[in-house]
């Protein structure tokens, strides 16, 4: 058991770097973008956990929980690029806790 918990940490850990990674290019995003109203995409969200969807399966996981996690991490994603967008066009530099 101690080896697959080990297991579970290590992919654990890359998650966590991947959804890191996910959000820098939302931090991109939201410099890009010149109207609010762009952050929020619906179409493209559905995309994304359509794609999450259709690929689990070939990852060998179930595919309703994928799109689950997919769509609560767009969710996520669309906040705080919200977040982000109002920082940067305000002119205002915030710190996050890393």
């Amino acid at each position: 058991m101690a080896e697959v918990r080990h297991g579970i940490d290590l992919v654990d850990d890359q998650i966590v770097a991947l959804i890191g990674e996910r959000f820098r290019y939302m931090d991109a995003a939201a410099r890009i973008k010149t109207e609010r109203g762009s952050v929020r995409d619906e179409a493209r969200k559905a995309e994304v956990v359509e794609r999450a969807r259709r690929n689990a399966a070939g990852a060998g996981a179930p595919p309703q929980v994928l799109a689950e996690i997919y769509e609560r991490l767009v969710e996520a994603s669309i906040a705080y690029e919200f977040d982000r967008f109002d920082e940067v066009h305000s002119g205002v530099v915030a710190t996050r806790a890393e």
